[in-house]
């Protein structure tokens, strides 16, 4: 089998929770430089996947490359400077403020050698701007709103600079204004400074309006992958959500806008 050229990929992988099969025999990749987004009902693999990403999961089968090397055998430090990860849920050590919460997204690039510097500090400064979180530096992260602690965490994942971060439903917690500033900023990073995202996303309309590539997955299988524009119809919706709809171009930004159809 020829693999797809990818900067992140799961080539032939089963993935399972102890006796409960998700995955198998999956093959699928991340292009490089993409704004990857991974939709599909409840239960279908999405965050499995990402898991497996992130080296969360082992595979019983198959193997994940990241840039052509086994994930598995790269060690620890290695594969935090090159991949970053905002999980589903997340959990700050009791009494750590906001900043120095973001400050750790820098630890993978320290060490004996290399301590705390100016850098550092412009960077987590950035970060916390960027996610718009810069007013709650002191404050402590136990003590933030649902929203306000997802970006903070994000916050983190962006101060640890890597080339590839993996978003595991960014978007959670969030009011509609402050989903389109993630997303938003997620599109700024993979346009202005080169990075390559992976993204689970609930919402088809806001992964078809960011994503520049897609992957649609149903019961552990992909139904389809490519740009949102080329593979979102209506005949996909149906075949992936059982949902029957109309597609047509958003009136903002030309990229596929589901309508659901009125029940009869």
């Amino acid at each position: 089998m020829t693999l797809p050229a990818a900067r992140l990929l799961a080539a032939g992988v089963t993935l399972r929770y102890g006796d409960r099969p998700v995955a198998a025999d999956l093959t699928v990749g991340v292009p490089d430089g993409s704004f990857t987004v991974i939709v599909g009902p409840n239960a279908c693999g999405k965050s499995t996947l990402l898991r497996a990403f992130a080296r969360l999961l082992r595979p019983t089968a198959g193997q994940v490359l990241l840039d052509g090397e086994r994930i598995a055998t790269l060690p620890a430090r290695q594969l935090a400077r090159r991949m970053g990860l905002l999980p589903q849920s997340s959990t700050a050590p009791e009494g750590i403020t906001v900043a120095d919460l973001v400050a750790r997204g820098r630890y993978p690039h320290q060490g004996l050698l290399r301590q705390w510097s100016p850098e550092d500090r412009r960077i987590v400064c950035d970060a916390m701007t960027a996610t718009n979180v810069e007013a709650l530096a002191d404050r402590f992260v136990d003590e933030l709103s649902g929203g306000q602690r997802q970006r903070v965490w994000l916050a983190m994942a962006i101060a640890q600079q890597t080339p590839l971060l993996l978003l595991d439903e960014p978007t959670t917690f969030l009011d509609i204004a402050h989903q389109v500033e993630v997303l938003d900023l997620c599109a700024r990073l993979r346009r202005e400074q080169g990075r390559t995202l992976v993204a689970v996303l609930h919402d088809l309309n806001q992964a078809a309006r960011y994503a520049t590539h897609l992957i649609a997955l149903r019961d552990g299988a992909v139904v389809a992958e490519g740009p949102p524009g080329e593979i979102v119809t209506a005949d996909l919706v149906r075949r992936v959500f059982d949902l029957p709809c109309q597609v047509v171009p958003d009136p903002q930004t030309g990229t596929p806008l589901v309508v659901p159809l009125a029940p009869r």
